[in-house]
């Protein structure tokens, strides 16, 4: 008997995990063609990156290469659905399925992959802090005694939780709430992604990168739910040949060059084929 309930017990477990299989696969790319639309998770307030223009459509480099895999995949850049997402909220949308892919400037951390599966890379960056030109954080030191600005759930919260637990954090759930902080001199400084950083310093006047590197060289790549073999591959598929040799630099000159014009070098930021040189 005791034997009989050990066989039948495996038997329920082999054909659970099978059906669990079936149903990822089926909730994946299969999911995808059959309803005609993939949903992709992207900034609505991260301008160049994802962020609405003034009539109210989706741009940047995250969306430019949202359509492109609507394009690939469906036939038509217009099947996507662009669903706008907060720093925080990013792996719950994944888990819970209210999106398929997750392109919001997600930096690769080993906490993260735990939680969700990441593509090959499209981009590179690190961490960077943006303050006045009137009163320059140029050194960390400087911030003690301060309160440093940070989106919650981004890379710059978990850097300066652990390595500099003394310095005061101000964490907003949206990036415009951060930025308004800083503009009102609620905060001495702002820590968020440098390629990001860059361009809001631009069209911020008074405002400058005073610190342009932290911690490591990071990359950014899209997430799907974990698990998600079969979109996972397409996806590595589509960045290592699908959108061609020079896609990535294509949508750099397409979105973030007219805001960074020649201060920033394309290389510092481009990956292409999900290769980092």
């Amino acid at each position: 008997m005791k034997k009989l309930m050990v066989v039948v017990l495996a038997l329920a477990m082999t054909v659970s995990a099978f059906a669990s299989g079936k149903k990822d696969e089926k909730n994946g790319l299969d999911a995808i063609k059959q309803a005609g639309i993939i949903r992709i998770g992207v900034f609505s307030d991260k301008d160049p990156f994802g962020y609405v223009d003034a009539n109210g459509e989706y741009q940047g480099y995250d969306v430019y290469f949202a359509r492109r895999i609507a394009k690939d995949l469906l036939g038509d850049e217009t099947k996507v659905q662009l669903v706008p997402v907060e720093a925080a909220s990013r792996v719950e949308y994944l888990q819970s399925n209210k999106v398929d892919i997750i392109l919001a400037n997600f930096t690769v951390t080993p906490q993260r992959a735990e939680v969700v599966d990441f593509a090959l890379p499209y981009m590179k960056v690190a961490l960077g802090i943006v303050s006045s030109d009137a009163d320059p954080i140029t050194d960390i030191s400087q911030l003690e005694g301060k309160k440093l600005i940070v989106d919650k759930g981004t890379t710059a919260e978990q850097y300066f939780t652990e390595n500099y637990p003394q310095i005061e954090l101000l964490k907003f759930d949206q990036n415009t709430e951060a930025f308004n902080a800083l503009l009102d001199g609620r905060g001495a400084a702002l820590a968020h992604d440098n390629t990001f950083l860059f361009a809001w310093a631009v069209q911020n006047p008074g405002f400058t990168t005073t610190i342009e590197s932290l911690g490591s060289l990071d990359t950014i790549a899209p997430a799907v739910r974990k698990g998600n073999k079969a979109l996972l591959d397409w996806l590595n598929e589509e960045i290592r040949s699908g959108v061609g040799s020079t896609f990535f630099h294509d949508d750099y000159k397409a979105t973030l060059l007219p805001v960074y014009g020649d201060t920033v070098d394309p290389e510092s930021v481009v990956v292409e084929n999900g290769v980092i040189k």
